[in-house]
């Protein structure tokens, strides 16, 4: 059985059914501060939640005028309110607002394993021409960080000057960089055969495992090891 050992996970959080203000205004100035950083993330963040945003590319969003005012703009169109003021309004004005507060908690909405890779184009390459992926984005001058997605997969691709962990513990352990899935055996059995009509290099062959699973793992160009598994049977 192969040993799971994943990368650093980025994750995102939301309060159900309704975050108190308090932790509104939190989240205002953790972007306010992000983007004074040119926290390169925060751009596609900004991009998508403030029209006025939409077209500017990422440097543009970072080096552009950025206040308090804008960043709770944006908390509250994520929230469903036009603004910071109807978001106020419609907090102080809900029936069972005090019930809310004393039952939200926070719920993980997403991971998003991070690959370290030698060449950001080559990783995007090999993602996009060999296993079906999107390019989500691409960031930095060369570029030094991306994002792929395939469906609900989505993968962070981050350049480093060489690697974290040797080749030889790697494929020795079989430490797998991330564990992606399918709903049916028959579709393992489809995007594996996929995958070796674009002549993908395997780390294991499509086999059954003994709890049942049918599965497979792909190495990238940088060694990386990606399972690829259907549901147990």
């Amino acid at each position: 059985m192969p040993t799971y050992a994943m990368p650093t996970l980025v994750v995102s959080t939301v309060a159900a059914p309704m975050p108190n203000l308090e932790n509104l205004r939190k989240q205002a100035k953790l972007i306010l501060r992000w983007h004074r950083d040119h926290h390169y993330p925060v751009a596609a963040r900004i991009r998508a939640g403030l029209p006025r945003f939409g077209r500017m590319t990422d440097p543009e969003i970072l080096s552009h005028s950025f206040k308090l005012n804008d960043a709770q703009e944006l908390v509250a169109r994520q929230n469903g309110f036009e603004s910071w003021q109807a978001l106020k309004t419609g907090l102080l004005t809900m029936s069972d607002h005090a019930d809310v507060l004393s039952t939200t908690k926070p719920v993980i909405t997403a991971a998003e394993p991070q690959l370290f890779v030698a060449d950001i184009k080559a990783s995007c390459d090999f993602f996009t021409g060999k296993l079906g992926f999107a390019i989500v984005f691409t960031y930095g001058e060369p570029p030094f960080y991306a994002q792929v997605a395939r469906d609900a997969a989505k993968l962070n691709l981050r350049c480093v000057k060489m690697p974290l962990i040797d080749a030889a513990l790697r494929d020795g352990e079989e430490l797998l960089a991330a564990s992606l899935t399918v709903a049916t055996a028959d579709e393992i059995k489809q995007l594996f055969l996929a995958y070796q009509a674009a002549g993908v290099t395997f780390f294991q062959m499509l086999k059954r495992q003994p709890w049942g699973a049918k599965d497979f793992v792909v190495k990238d160009v940088d060694g990386n090891l990606l399972l690829f598994a259907g549901p147990g049977e």
